[in-house]
């Protein structure tokens, strides 16, 4: 099993920034794939930005060149950096990872964007 803690949501202005922060309860080597997904009010879970066999990223086009998604090893925890938020992007973010075929979800953390 995988269990997945976020950290990082909040409150902030448009054009604003926040880091969120997903650790996992084992060593990320051994996860398949890991990253965000986001969910808006009304609407389907939809992705954001993932690792997906280790290093190779796929990011969704609606945040290419706002988000970066990092992760440390050592501290077996991915990170998203999102920068110049939209109102749009208001949404509650959800880590995810796959671990022998089994897809883990953490409790998820609101990101909301409002002036």
């Amino acid at each position: 099993q995988v269990q997945l803690v976020e950290s990082g949501g909040g409150l902030v202005q448009p054009g604003g920034s926040l880091r969120l922060s997903c650790t996992a309860s084992r060593s990320i080597f051994s996860i398949n794939t890991m990253g965000w997904y986001r969910q808006a009010p009304g609407k389907q879970r939809e992705l954001v930005a993932v690792f997906i066999s280790g290093s190779r990223t796929n990011y969704a086009d609606s945040v290419k060149a706002r988000f970066t998604i990092s992760k440390d090893n050592a501290k077996n925890t991915v990170y998203l950096q999102m920068n110049s938020l939209k109102p749009e992007d208001t949404a509650v973010y959800y880590c995810t990872a796959n671990y022998l075929e089994y897809d883990y979800w953490g409790q998820g953390t609101q990101v909301t964007v409002s002036s």
